[in-house]
């Protein structure tokens, strides 16, 4: 698989994962969706959760082509990738889903930077 269609099938893989995964998480990485569902006070902070697992599943996905092409056998940078790309997901999402402080545009923009910076990273 050259470095190209590898970049090309994480962007595909991104739009899998940020669009069609998602499902559930979708509404509960949103903070309102738990003040209105689950306003317990044992639930004040379950988004972050959420938030967490979409942004690990969303990682991990944009990472499988890097994975086959290195046979699976993983590097530091991998795992960094891997790690840091879930939190950066995590933070962007919340900027967006909870603080209102970015729009889709925005959001999808860092997410393809993500992409790429992964990519001269790890390819």
């Amino acid at each position: 698989m050259n470095k190209i269609f590898t970049v090309i099938l994480m962007i595909f893989l991104h739009i899998v994962d940020d669009y069609y995964l998602q499902g559930w998480l979708a509404s509960a990485k949103q903070k309102s969706w738990w003040e209105d569902n689950a306003p317990e006070e044992m639930y004040k902070h379950d988004y972050i959760c959420a938030l967490l697992m979409h942004g690990f599943s969303w990682s991990f996905m944009i990472m499988l082509p890097i994975a086959y092409m290195e046979s699976f056998d993983v590097t530091v940078w991998f795992a960094v990738s891997l790690i840091g790309n879930a939190l950066i997901h995590l933070i962007v999402d919340n900027a967006k889903a909870n603080k209102k402080a970015i729009n889709l545009i925005t959001d999808q923009c860092i997410h393809i930077l993500q992409i790429i910076i992964t990519a001269l990273v790890c390819l």
